[in-house]
């Protein structure tokens, strides 16, 4: 498999020590069959020593649904119930909910990401979300993808498992999961037709 999307090349980026940190892992064809495959990740942290952490954006939970979830945490919603995106975040983790949102809110269990970007651990964001307040936007991931140190280099440099996109507020906070692989291989110029399952170098 080959690819030119130069403005984000993998080998460049990595291979100088650039972070993936708020970028998005897109899968590759490698891995179709397994549970990544169409995923897109956004990258929460990642450096060489600690490895990466990162939630899948396009994976549709479907149970519990929100009210459910609320219903389990006690939490009472101020009618209506704020839209939110709920996602299966990846395979480590799954039964605890991280909040991905906008940095207009911010709680003593946050992580500033980017610049416009926060994780949030603790539920005091769904309380605010769930009394109208709350960040701009957001979305609930259950569970989360992780990778030790060199692992996801190796997964991208040599075995073409990833591309590397800009993350979008559509693409992460978008409602249309089933949409974001294809957009985002678009917002690389990549044509997932012309995308093949042979390991090579990206």
């Amino acid at each position: 498999m080959t690819s030119t999307h130069s403005a984000f090349s993998a080998n460049a980026m990595l291979e100088n020590g650039v972070s993936l940190t708020g970028m998005l892992l897109v899968a590759t064809p490698v891995l179709e069959g397994t549970p990544f495959a169409r995923a897109v990740i956004y990258v929460c942290a990642h450096t060489a020593e600690g490895g990466a952490m990162g939630l899948v954006v396009n994976r549709r939970l479907s149970h519990p649904d929100l009210e459910e979830l609320l219903g389990q945490l006690q939490i009472t919603p101020v009618r209506p119930l704020r839209r939110l995106g709920l996602c299966v975040g990846g395979p480590v983790n799954e039964g605890h909910g991280l909040v991905l949102h906008s940095s207009d809110w911010e709680g003593e269990e946050s992580m500033s990401v980017t610049e416009n970007v926060t994780l949030t651990a603790s539920t005091d964001v769904l309380k605010d979300i769930a009394a109208g307040h709350g960040p701009k936007d957001a979305l609930l991931a259950m569970g989360h993808a992780g990778w030790s140190a060199g692992q996801v280099e190796e997964e991208i440099l040599h075995h073409d498992a990833w591309l590397i996109a800009p993350a979008t507020r559509d693409l992460l906070f978008g409602t249309d999961q089933t949409a974001k692989w294809r957009r985002a291989l678009a917002s690389i110029r990549i044509d997932p037709a012309r995308l093949t399952g042979q390991t090579g170098h990206a």
